[in-house]
């Protein structure tokens, strides 16, 4: 008996993938605007955070605050603090605790470099978003330098003229079509 030639079969699975309603590649589930007025970001980079059950559903409902945040590397482990994800609605008496440090995935060298980073004057770890990526939780943390108060008056400033110039601009235009 000869053997059967294999023909190419696409699975369910696959002919799903295809379709065009694929599910994004990254979702942002909480954000940190707050870091961008508080802090120059210098250089950030991806962590996976180690959750329990019902952290994760509660971050998935947007049920988490990364604003007093920040990340720490202790004992060759890099920890993310003060970041509250509220207890989850269905949760049982198994329920997380809100403001308890979080333990983040990293290799061994971006824990080294992290922590020699952050142990510079002036630069402190922030955490800026946690998203989903193939169904895992990852944050994005930042190397930060705090701002001066004049830096966020001169950011609030240029924002505001900029406003002002594509709000002219943008009645020039419609003058200009009358």
């Amino acid at each position: 008996m000869a053997p059967k030639a294999a023909t190419p079969t696409t699975s369910p699975a696959a002919a799903a993938s295809t379709s065009s309603n694929e599910r994004p590649a990254e979702r942002i589930l909480v954000a940190n605007r707050k870091a961008y007025h508080d802090y120059h970001i210098l250089e950030s980079i991806e962590a996976g955070i180690a959750l329990t059950g019902t952290e994760i559903k509660s971050i998935r409902a947007g049920r988490a605050n990364l604003k007093d945040g920040y990340a720490r590397v202790q004992g060759g482990e890099a920890w993310l603090y003060n970041v509250h994800i509220s207890p989850y609605d269905q949760g049982n008496r198994y329920n997380h605790e809100p403001l308890r440090p979080r333990k983040l995935l990293l290799h061994r060298w971006e824990i080294g470099r992290l922590g020699g980073k952050s142990g510079e004057q002036g630069l402190t770890l922030v955490p800026l978003r946690i998203y989903e990526r193939k169904g895992h939780a990852k944050v994005e943390l930042a190397v930060a330098r705090g701002k001066r108060q004049y830096d966020k008056r001169e950011a609030i400033a240029e924002r505001d003229a900029r406003r002002e110039m594509d709000r002219a601009i943008k009645d020039s235009a419609i003058q200009r079509g009358r």
